[in-house]
């Protein structure tokens, strides 16, 4: 009883001093404006460092409990409050905030609790507006959402009362510093070397490909990962809602969604973002992911010589997903019979590779499936492979293996005449 006493007593001493620290350093913040955030870092590091030392005489904390105290003080004032070392764990890939009370990760596809707190909700109101301020985004009683990103391309979903019940609701996947390669997504079984040449075949061939999967299924990793083999001297136009996307190339245009302001005008949306792209001289053009509208006009980009271009949707299926565009294009107003819409989108799209997050938390491609053509009033599409489930361990990590159809795609003479001559080994033909 009394050790627990006094670990509740060095408890409310540790954040007494803590709060302390914050509120005569948050007096220096808006003296001069930071000519870098590095600058502004080391400058808050000295003034914490300075009040310190006016009372370090009266704690006797020890150097590890110092430290401790200066790095939640930072994270405070600059940072992202007690969530700061989870962004910094590289193990965790994505961060859940359910009212102030609650905050648990994802771990190597799995849920877990991390004990972590805010003090209230204003605590994290303030987490929330340090997110979003330096982007120009709000959430307010007119605006109760907002996506956003992190400053190193992680991704934010926020929803305050009252759409959000039990207080407001974060959520942030986290996007890796370090750009997977198509190496590293073999090692980890998202995909095989024969489907890797063939990838890369396919997008310096100029092929229109479609990226489908369910949430969190590492649609935009692989996006990425694509880009990576277009060729250094074409220029590229890039479109998201929140730009996360990390390509190498030199010749990158990167244009971004912004939210309508107070008075509900100013909104730019990705179809605007489209159509202007369309007078940039692009040679690719790369939408994070098409949700509406901006899929007719991806479609009609794709049928009029901007080939090579690539995109996201969510889908359950590579079926589904032709359902999906066919909706979202129809939510572009235009009366357009829906036979003249399929016969766009099979003229458009030339392959479809479909991830999946399986139930033991891995990520793998099940489908790569091209289309072919239209029968009668269908859009038709071959799967070149599919990811065979053989069985689950008792602790359900699911086995399988990648296996190609025998099929060779249609579109096998562009390949060649772009110099891929592929070998049969890899279609299993």
């Amino acid at each position: 009883m009394t050790t627990s006493k006094q670990n509740t007593s060095s408890l409310e001493k540790f954040e007494k001093i803590k709060l302390y620290l914050i509120q005569e350093v948050s007096q220096n913040l808006d003296t001069a404006p930071p000519r870098s955030p590095q600058d502004h870092r080391r400058k808050v590091q000295g003034w914490i460092e300075e009040s310190y030392a006016n009372i370090e005489n009266q704690l006797g904390l020890t150097e590890a409990q110092r430290k401790h105290l200066f790095s939640e003080v930072l994270a405070e004032l600059i940072g992202y409050g007690p969530i700061q070392p989870l962004l910094s764990d590289p193990d965790i890939s994505e961060i859940m905030i359910s009212g102030s009370n609650q905050v648990y990760v994802e771990r190597s596809g799995k849920l877990a609790d991390t004990g972590i707190m805010f003090s209230d909700k204003e605590h994290l109101m303030r987490i929330i507006n340090r997110i979003l301020s330096p982007l120009g985004r709000r959430v307010d009683n007119d605006n109760l959402m907002a996506d956003a990103r992190l400053p190193d391309g992680s991704r934010v979903n926020i929803a305050i009362p009252p759409v959000a019940v039990d207080g407001p609701y974060v959520t942030i996947r986290k996007f890796l510093e370090s750009k997977l390669t198509m190496e590293q997504i073999i090692e980890l079984g998202t995909a095989t070397p024969h489907m890797a040449e063939f990838f890369k075949a396919c997008v310096a061939t100029r092929l229109n490909i479609l990226i489908t999967g369910n949430t969190s299924s590492g649609k935009t990793t692989l996006l990425n990962i694509l880009t990576s083999y277009i060729p250094e001297d074409e220029r590229i136009v890039t479109i998201e809602d929140a730009a996360e996307l990390k390509l190498n190339q030199k010749y990158i245009v990167r244009m971004e969604t912004k939210m309508p302001n107070v008075d509900g005008v100013g909104g730019v949306t990705p179809r605007d973002l489209l159509r202007n792209a369309l007078r940039m001289r692009p040679d690719r053009i790369v939408v994070g992911e098409v949700r509406s509208g901006e899929a007719l006009d991806m479609l009609q980009a794709m049928n009029t010589g901007h080939d090579g271009s690539l995109t996201t949707l969510h889908a359950n299926t590579p079926r589904d997903a032709i359902s999906r565009l066919e909706t979202m294009a129809m939510m572009a107003g235009l009366n357009m019979p829906l036979g003249a819409l399929r016969a766009q989108i099979a003229s458009a799209i030339d392959l479809i590779i479909h991830m999946e997050r399986l139930t033991d938390g891995a990520r793998k491609i099940t489908h790569v499936a091209e289309v072919p053509r239209m029968e009668g009033a269908i859009v038709t599409l071959s799967d070149l492979f599919v990811f065979e489930k053989t069985y689950t361990d008792p602790d359900g990590t699911i086995h399988g293996e990648m296996k190609a159809t025998g099929l060779r795609p249609v579109f096998t003479p562009r390949l060649k005449a772009a110099g891929f001559n592929l070998s049969g080994d890899i279609f299993g033909a």
